[in-house]
């Protein structure tokens, strides 16, 4: 089942994945180029309604590494990854390591496809394979949401 940005979430059985999809005023290389720059990710990659930035390390190339903290204002996020697919502008895969999921269970999968949507516009469709059915899986429903509508907001201004 695909859920769209900002669907209320709902508990799913454990293992399905997460299916989050938007429609950008940009075109796939400028999104593209917005998940390969730490400077950029540093802007949009920070969820929640008190985090105002992320620190952000980036090694953007098949088997590089990143780092994403999420600075809130009584706690930070740190997730971290490797980069398994880069097929510029229009898909992306890298694992997900959170360590606010249970233990044994941080290891996760996320894909990113950018298909061009029109003139000038893209849809971008996120998949995030692996998480438990948890509140964990509840807080990446929600989190991915609003991760692509800041980056929308980003690209568009």
């Amino acid at each position: 089942m695909s859920r769209s940005a900002g669907e209320p979430s709902e508990r799913r059985s454990a293992g399905e994945p997460i299916v989050q999809k938007i429609l950008i005023a940009a075109p796939p290389a400028a999104i593209f180029a917005a998940w390969r720059d730490a400077e950029s990710l540093a802007v949009w990659m920070c969820p929640a309604a008190d985090m105002e930035r992320a620190t952000v390390e980036v090694d953007f190339r098949v088997g590089g590494a990143f780092r994403i903290v999420m600075h809130g204002r009584e706690q930070d996020y740190a997730h971290q990854g490797e980069y398994l697919e880069i097929e510029p502008p229009h898909r992306l895969a890298f694992t997900w390591i959170s360590h606010f999921m249970p233990e044994g269970e941080q290891h996760t999968h996320v894909s990113v496809s950018i298909d061009a949507a029109g003139e000038g516009k893209s849809l971008v469709v996120l998949r995030h394979e692996g998480l438990p059915a948890t509140d964990s899986y509840d807080g990446h429903v929600e989190g991915w949401a609003e991760i692509l509508r800041k980056l929308a907001v980003h690209l568009v201004g």
